[in-house]
């Protein structure tokens, strides 16, 4: 009885912010426990990792010596674990982002509701392609820099700084792709409307472009162009989609206050 009260009550559906607060600790304990459970798993594919990080600086040894240099004793173990806690959080993705999409579920109207599976859907290959394509494009990198290296010098890489490198490009470019989900999500949820995202696309181009040139060598084109394109394409992918919402979205509002006046003059006096 108590719970069809509160229901009649609050037939909405809204949460205090006491229960927002409960709702995202909430969250936050299974994305952080999956990660958790990821970095486990990460430790023990590490012997399979590693030979493909440390590839690239075999390649340059051909022309050059070359090595990665622990500097430090713990130096080794540290590495392990920054390996495994991003496999952790790559493996782990469609859990903290199915997490996040919950947690602003509440925020979308019923018929909205149906679109969460597609939002979930879309953002988990996004980033981890966005992972592959930063996967695909380090080589080339470090390969790259390491061609303005003099004849007859030695390269030492530090193990920390390159894994930080590797690793940070993967990452950034894996949540780099999740901006156009997230754009598209701002709109259903109703923050901005898709002629406002549109509006600023010369902004947007740019951001990206500048953010492809700092996570790239600036004489690397190549690998430049292999991340701005895609990006570039997803975030006019989020316009179209968020300015059919807007339409569908003005249409039913328009017939909803259609029938309100119909009905007010029908009414009799």
């Amino acid at each position: 009885m108590a719970v069809r009260t509160r229901r009649r009550s609050n037939p909405e559906g809204r949460m205090s912010l006491g229960q927002h607060l409960v709702e995202l600790r909430r969250r936050v304990f299974w994305a952080a426990g999956a990660v958790v459970v990821g970095t486990g798993g990460g430790w023990f594919l590490y012997d399979l990792v590693w030979p493909q990080l440390e590839s690239p600086i075999q390649h340059i040894a051909k022309s050059h010596q070359a090595i990665i240099n622990f500097t430090n004793i713990t130096g080794a173990f540290d590495l392990r674990v920054q390996i495994a806690f991003t496999i952790g959080i790559v493996v782990s993705s469609p859990v903290w982002l199915y997490q996040i999409f919950a947690f602003l579920v509440p925020a979308l109207s019923r018929r909205e509701k149906r679109y969460v599976l597609a939002f979930i859907g879309t953002a988990i290959p996004l980033f981890l392609i966005g992972c592959a394509v930063g996967w695909i494009v380090f080589p080339h990198m470090i390969e790259l820099m390491s061609s303005f290296v003099p004849a007859g010098s030695a390269s030492f890489y530090d193990a920390k700084y390159y894994l930080d490198f590797v690793l940070k490009l993967v990452l950034v470019v894996g949540f780099a792709f999740e901006l156009p989900v997230f754009l598209v999500l701002l709109n259903f949820v109703g923050v901005l409307r898709g002629k406002a995202i549109l509006k600023g696309w010369r902004w947007a181009v740019l951001a990206i472009v500048v953010f492809t040139a700092i996570a790239t060598p600036a004489a690397d084109i190549s690998s430049m162009m292999l991340l701005a394109l895609p990006m570039t394409v997803l975030y006019f992918v989020a316009i179209g989609i968020s300015l059919l919402h807007d339409r569908q979205v003005d249409r039913r509002k328009a017939a909803e206050e259609l029938a309100s006046s119909a009905s007010v003059d029908a009414t009799p006096a």
